[in-house]
């Protein structure tokens, strides 16, 4: 079975689907086969992905995108729909993703409607619960993926709180900044509360015939996003500095302390949770987004000279840590 990675924080404007699309082209690049599912209203993911036409085409009646999956569970009418993944344009391996759609907001209203009654063991609320988890699960073994990488929303809500429950492991990226220091309480607070209401689901439900959510995704560690770079020992800004050494005691006792309890968090043989550091890579961003490109693959034909070409290419050093983690997690004996 391929393993479930969400990237979730509750604070936005982090680049978090920015880092996952790169991250995901170059696992692909290195041969996994790898689904990417845009479980966020704003569809971003989806933008940088596929060509408009195809986008309308998800969106259709006969459409492919996660809300089309899960239409007859939202209506009341019937079970999910098994439609296959898109392919991601101009990957380099085997990138497959699920397109976004606007109106999954709308499931979300649905989602906490029938929480309470889902913990009851009510069957068409645990259906509803967990469609995403039962479409992704069907989609991810018609790609023969080897790793599905879950884009979610910056909030604590509802249907966040869905698809982080069918995850494998999750990574928080996050920002060297006031914001994200103290979203980490609140995200803490929210994943103990979540396992806990899992888990009466989970204990409420025993038919095996409709896989639900474990609801006990395991803490990877966070990634620092956004950082601007400065020539001096640290590299940093003065003021980024200053919040960067509030960060790691923030994430410790707020999100690993307590998830530790609860066996949520994995163990790292030097305990050390930064998975890496992503700089802010300004200019080059746009071009990327233009060329539904990563950066690291954009050229003088989609706009770059000079300077920039060479620091287009050097982009993809960024990432070598958080890739050679994720190789290390979808690996069979992980």
């Amino acid at each position: 079975m391929p393993k479930f990675i969400s990237i979730f924080n509750n604070k936005g404007g982090v680049g978090k689907t920015t880092y996952m699309y790169h991250v995901a082209h170059l696992l692909a690049k290195d041969g996994k086969k790898v689904l990417m599912v845009d479980c966020d209203s704003q569809c971003n993911l989806t933008a940088y992905s596929l060509p408009d036409r195809e986008i309308r085409r998800a969106w259709s009646p006969d459409g492919n995108s996660i809300f089309r999956n899960i239409e007859p569970v939202y209506q009341g009418l019937g079970d999910i729909r098994a439609r296959k993944p898109s392919r991601v344009l101009n990957s380099q391996g085997e990138l497959y993703i699920v397109p976004g759609d606007l109106r999954l907001s709308d499931f979300e209203d649905r989602l906490g409607d029938t929480w309470n009654s889902a913990k009851g063991g009510s069957e068409p609320d645990v259906r509803t619960q967990s469609a995403i988890h039962r479409y992704i699960s069907w989609a991810a073994n018609a790609v023969d993926a080897d790793l599905v990488l879950l884009d979610l929303g910056p909030n604590l809500g509802a249907l966040n709180r869905a698809v982080l429950a069918s995850s494998d492991y999750f990574i928080t990226p996050v920002a060297p900044d006031l914001f994200s220091i103290q979203g980490t309480e609140n995200l803490g607070n929210k994943l103990v509360l979540w396992r806990k209401e899992w888990d009466q689901v989970n204990a409420a439900w025993k038919d095996d015939s409709i896989s639900i959510p474990k609801g006990r995704p395991t803490y990877l560690g966070f990634v620092i996003q956004q950082h601007n770079i400065r020539e001096n020992k640290d590299g940093m800004t003065a003021g980024w500095r200053i919040y960067g050494k509030e960060l790691v005691p923030a994430i410790t006792k707020n999100i690993i302390d307590k998830l530790n309890n609860l066996e949520q968090v994995i163990e790292w043989e030097d305990n050390d949770y930064e998975l890496g550091k992503i700089p802010n890579l300004h200019s080059l961003v746009p071009y990327s987004m233009a060329a539904k490109k990563p950066i690291f693959f954009c050229t003088h034909r989609d706009g770059l000279n000079g300077a920039h070409i060479t620091s287009a290419k050097e982009s993809e050093n960024h990432f070598d840590d958080i890739v050679a983690t994720l190789e290390q997690v979808s690996s069979p004996g992980f």
